[in-house]
């Protein structure tokens, strides 16, 4: 007979004798039940149970994993659609077709605008849409890429200086800081409504922010594959690079840096101006909002010890030589206007005085004076008084649009900024804008010595 001590370790190894044969006999089961449950059942179960990767939403299927495509609709001026895996575009129907195995549920489709103003109808320049989906197969392939695809729209309104910048390259920067945070230069640019103008004009900043040649979705008739693609851009908003909401923390500074660098470094060691220098933004024509004793701005700017220069930007203007001119500037003076985005070339320190007219006090702070503080310039802001502003000769200085702008139908909001837009030019109080003067010439030595 065991002693007690022998029988109590003989108890404790026969239960776990018995605990190891319920396990067995547990996973005996399960493949016996496995055996009875058909292969074509295994696969539809399969397919329809989705996982993620390192590369994002992926499709589990009995062959392995298959790409699918995935799209983030949840932003009010944007929305962007991913097929995450090998994909090939055929130009001419702007189809991205999900290549390898899908396994047997329905192809899924979906269309995008790639430009962050999703719910605009656009009239003059049509933004081209785009589709993707994982069936059926599409062409063949005749150009390979290594690089993943970003596709996006330059139509739209990027006709207009500002618009190229708050609806092109200012969401382009955040998305590519945003997907590849670690190597954004990495992707393929695929453009829509791409026009020859916007190529040559932009070509250098295109080029700085991809190493790979762009391929035109209008013109380029071969079939194109990539390991991966992202279509649409991702938007903070005008003029608005959030850094909390990139992983690598980019902000205005770093965007404005790269402009810079893009155009305007290799310009620095040749101009040098002897005192600070002004440029006033002058307007002309039809456009509204032009400075209608600009001739006397420009004396009163030379006596308070200003060099001045005067400078409209056009359309057709290259980006080098306003960078020429602006980044070689110690202030930059203009009424409200897209000719502020020349503001971009501005170094660091320099002053950037925006004269606001009447029922704009808004739109200057969203499109310039919150991004002119983000890139490091000293800004400066000159709100007219009323009778300062042509509306009083248009419409009286007693009328509501005159005297009380935040009054009006914001229902009609479109046709009331026409007449705040278009409409109004200024004449200004030159007593009063002497002070501003006097201070942003003040800024202005100290950002000429700071960057001689």
């Amino acid at each position: 007979m065991p002693s007690p001590q022998g029988r109590l370790v003989l108890v404790e190894s026969m239960k776990k004798c018995n605990s190891s044969a319920v396990i067995v006999l547990a996973l005996l089961f399960s493949l016996f039940l496995l055996s009875q449950i058909k292969l074509s059942s295994i696969s539809k179960i399969f397919a329809e149970i989705s996982t993620t990767s390192d590369q994002g939403p992926l499709l589990l299927t009995s062959r392995g994993y298959s790409p699918i495509i995935s799209c983030d609709r949840s932003h009010w001026n944007y929305d962007t659609c991913s097929i995450n895996g090998p994909t090939v575009l055929d130009p001419k129907t702007a189809t991205f077709y999900a290549m390898g195995p899908t396994g047997p549920t329905r192809p899924v489709v979906e269309k995008v605008r790639p430009y962050p103003l999703k719910n605009h109808s656009f009239k003059v320049e049509p933004v081209k849409t785009v589709t993707l989906t994982s069936g059926p197969s599409g062409p063949p392939c005749m150009v390979q890429h290594n690089a993943p695809a970003l596709v996006f729209s330059v139509g739209g309104f990027t006709w207009n200086f500002f618009h190229a910048f708050i609806d092109a390259f200012i969401p382009l920067f955040i998305t590519l800081n945003s997907i590849a945070p670690d190597d954004p230069d990495r992707f393929v640019f695929v453009i829509a409504d791409y026009p020859d103008w916007f190529r040559s004009r932009y070509a250098d900043l295109l080029r700085r922010l991809s190493k790979h040649p762009v391929v035109s979705l209008d013109s380029d008739a071969r079939t194109h594959c990539f390991p991966s693609a992202t279509v649409g851009l991702i938007s903070h908003g005008i003029m608005t690079i959030d850094p909390k909401l990139i992983p690598n923390s980019k902000t205005a500074a770093h965007f404005h840096s790269l402009v810079h660098e893009t155009y305007c470094d290799r310009l620095r060691a040749t101009l040098k101006p002897k005192r600070p220098r002004l440029l006033i933004m002058g307007r002309s024509g039809g456009v509204g909002r032009v400075i209608l004793n600009q001739e006397e701005l420009k004396r009163a700017a030379e006596e308070e010890g200003f060099e001045v220069v005067e400078f409209e930007s056009k359309h057709t203007t290259p980006m080098r030589v306003a960078c020429e001119l602006v980044s070689s500037s110690h202030a930059m003076l203009g009424v409200h206007g897209a000719a502020l985005t020349n503001s971009l070339f501005l170094r660091p320190g320099s002053v950037l005085v925006q004269v606001v007219g009447i029922g704009l006090e808004e739109v200057a702070e969203l499109c310039f004076a919150r991004v002119a503080k983000d890139m490091g310039l000293e800004y400066m802001e000159y709100k007219i008084g009323v009778e300062e502003s042509s509306l009083v000769d248009r419409y009286g200085r007693d009328a509501a649009i005159v005297k009380d702008p935040s009054s009006m139908d914001m229902g009609n909001r479109y046709n009331i900024m026409r007449v705040y837009l278009k409409q109004q030019n200024v004449n200004l109080d030159l007593a009063r804008l002497r002070g501003y003067l006097k201070r942003a010439f003040e800024k202005a030595k100290i950002a000429m010595l700071k960057q001689s």
